[in-house]
């Protein structure tokens, strides 16, 4: 009697469990659905173009995260749906002084760039 019991309880936990998982996935499937990343390249050349880009495009209307690849130089933006779009993006990110895919960085924002995040520069 005593086993069955055991047995019994340790099979309830076990759905419990796994029930509590299952909800768990369908929470973060539907915060999911509810964002988009997009991934722009940039003309970004060192540090403190990502840390400017990051910082700057972190605060544009319904952006979640942001996160430029050193190497690469894409900026890729985690943003809510129906907040924002990759164009309005692109527009923000040339208003910070740097190209965005095919759109160039607005003169007067580039023109007041630290000169070694000037286009022509190597990397560093």
């Amino acid at each position: 009697m005593k086993t069955k019991i055991t047995f019994l309880t340790m099979i309830l936990s076990f759905l419990i469990i796994n029930s509590i998982s299952a909800q768990e996935v369908k929470k973060n499937d539907k915060k999911d659905k509810k964002y988009e990343v997009v991934e722009i390249q940039t003309s970004a050349i060192c540090g403190q173009c990502k840390d400017r880009l990051e910082h700057d495009i972190a605060f544009e209307k319904g952006v979640k995260s942001v996160e430029l690849d050193d190497e690469t130089k894409i900026l890729k933006i985690k943003f809510k749906k129906g907040k924002n779009n990759k164009e309005n993006l692109k527009k923000a990110i040339t208003k910070v002084g740097y190209d965005a895919d095919d759109l160039p960085a607005d003169q007067k924002a580039y023109n007041a760039l630290p000169e070694c995040c000037k286009k022509g520069n190597d990397p560093h």
